[in-house]
């Protein structure tokens, strides 16, 4: 059995699939890179299958679903769930290698991070990071390292189209449990770019009440993405 297996879903990424993949390489010998994808139009696939990447199709665009599905595919002994416009630091295996040896109960995330230099995002950092440690409501866009017996003990990623991560962290029965890895994850400015960062981040706020208080994943899900 491999050890590690990384999980990643892909829409249309092959502009930050390559970074993310090169920071990745380390692990060739150690495990094995999965992406899972939603019917990309752009070169995703052919970019998966030069890093020698194993490809997963997904039938319909449903970010828990590509989720569930390569981790049902993998072989790894620890999943690592990451979005496809994240990077890693250059120490990051040898870092999260150490992890492997603690209490397989245990769920790990990395230190929230944007990749811009905009001090607004230094302060966006700072509430994201309480709000993951404090709280224990860490996101799925900071990674998630999760034992394989764990994961599936928890019957993982629900097949719903967005908030999967909230969904499956809230399902846990020890919040304790969830550990942030003094190890930063650096996450894309793109979602933020094109909008007022305190109006995105309360539109986003409003997505998990409207979730929360039950509405439907489909009605949410068509407002999120609306142009």
């Amino acid at each position: 059995m491999s050890k590690i297996s990384v999980i990643i879903p892909t829409i249309n990424e092959a502009n930050n699939l390559p970074l993310l993949l090169s920071d990745l390489s380390i692990i060739q010998k150690e495990g094995e890179i999965i992406i899972v994808d939603s019917g990309s139009e752009d070169k995703t696939i052919d970019v998966a299958n030069v890093y020698g990447a194993k490809v997963y199709k997904s039938k319909e665009r449903n970010r828990g679903l590509q989720l569930n599905l390569g981790a049902m595919n993998s072989k790894g002994e620890w999943l690592i769930f990451l979005h496809a416009d994240t990077r890693l630091s250059h120490d990051w295996f040898r870092k999260v290698n150490s992890v492997f040896k603690e209490d397989k109960n245990y769920i790990y995330y990395f230190k929230f991070k944007i990749n811009h230099k905009k001090i607004i995002y230094r302060v966006l950092e700072i509430l994201v990071n309480f709000r993951s440690q404090y709280f224990k409501q860490p996101y799925g866009d900071q990674g998630l390292i999760i034992n394989r017996t764990t994961y599936f003990e928890n019957n993982g990623f629900k097949n719903i189209p967005l908030m999967e991560d909230v969904d499956f962290l809230r399902r846990l029965n020890k919040k304790e449990h969830l550990i942030q890895l003094n190890l930063p994850i650096f996450i894309s400015s793109r979602k933020w770019e094109k909008t007022n960062i305190v109006l995105q981040a309360l539109k986003n706020w409003n997505f998990r009440r409207r979730w929360l208080k039950g509405e439907s994943t489909k009605s949410i899900y068509s407002d999120y993405y609306k142009k």
